[in-house]
């Protein structure tokens, strides 16, 4: 994608960031490919690389058995971890998935979860959710389950009722987002009491240069909207989520790093003379609960 759109212009208004966003993520969801951004290019979050979807997948803990089972087309290579696997699901939970794309993290979880389980996708971009749809029903035949449904809405408002879901998954969505705080206030609300969070996304160590934060290509890139990761636990417990774990994962950026990923390329440029990108970004596992009101005075007195 060009820079043809200033980020400049962009970073002060939610709904423009918003619009940027579905049109760059509407782009690759029209693009019958699996990489994320070009034909035959190989994916990642940043953009064309020397891995496949798949191989970028595996970079980041996804097993073989997962990635076979999933419909054509639900890898995009827009991962930077593995949420199942931190969330461990279980039979009969109903899970949100935030971001959802392509339903691939869906089509992972629907298995774990089983028949009386329950998953929904939830994504802004109506190309992304008619992709998913597109997939259901490869995954039905594939799981023979029926367990698995995509709705249209944002992330910082979501179309789920409070109360109930029992674990609220994403993966390198939430740093998309112009109103973080608002994101996980909407994940508190929407989680049963004593319910889970397992996220993957970006973050960062410490501030990235202006360059890269002002740069379209790294917002689609999930890059230049990455939080730092202290002010991702400060949204947490500000929001009322308790027992918050965040763990850093620099497999990530050291797979995009090692592919020569030219987003990756291009923060390298930046920075000064020996920093490596994962001197300022990583992969986060971000893992939670909802607090009732002992959980939040615990985490409370944990801060101080």
């Amino acid at each position: 994608m060009r820079k043809e759109i200033a980020m400049k212009n962009t970073k002060h208004d939610p709904e423009k960031i918003r619009e940027t966003v579905r049109a760059g993520y509407g782009k690759i969801a029209r693009a019958e490919t699996e990489s994320c951004c070009a034909p035959s290019s190989g994916g990642g979050c940043c953009g064309p690389a020397a891995l496949t979807a798949d191989q970028v997948a595996a970079a980041i803990g996804y097993g073989e058995a997962e990635l076979a089972g999933l419909p054509p087309g639900a890898n995009l290579g827009l991962s930077c971890g593995n949420p199942t696997a931190i969330a461990s699901l279980r039979p009969g939970e109903t899970v949100l998935d935030l971001g959802s794309g392509g339903g691939f993290d869906c089509f992972v979880a629907g298995p774990k979860v089983g028949p009386a389980g329950r998953v929904i996708g939830v994504d802004m971009t109506p190309d992304m959710l008619a992709r998913a749809r597109r997939n259901l029903a490869a995954y039905r035949t594939r799981s023979g389950l029926d367990n698995v449904e995509f709705r249209l809405g944002e992330i910082e408002n979501l179309p789920v009722a409070d109360a109930s879901v029992d674990v609220v998954i994403s993966n390198c969505v939430l740093n998309l987002s112009p109103d973080k705080p608002r994101v996980w206030r909407e994940i508190a609300r929407v989680l049963m009491p004593g319910g889970r969070v397992a996220v993957s996304d970006l973050a960062l160590f410490k501030p990235l240069p202006e360059s890269v934060r002002t740069d379209v290509e790294a917002l689609i890139g999930c890059i230049a909207g990455a939080a730092l990761v202290e002010e991702t636990r400060a949204q947490m417990r500000e929001a009322g989520l308790a027992d918050i774990v965040l763990t850093p994962k620099p497999g990530y950026i050291e797979a995009m790093t090692d592919a020569e990923d030219p987003q990756v390329k291009r923060i390298l440029a930046t920075l000064p003379r020996g920093a490596k990108a994962g001197d300022y970004v990583t992969s986060l596992d971000i893992a939670a609960r909802r607090a009732g009101a002992s959980g939040a005075r615990r985490e409370a007195r944990a801060s101080r």
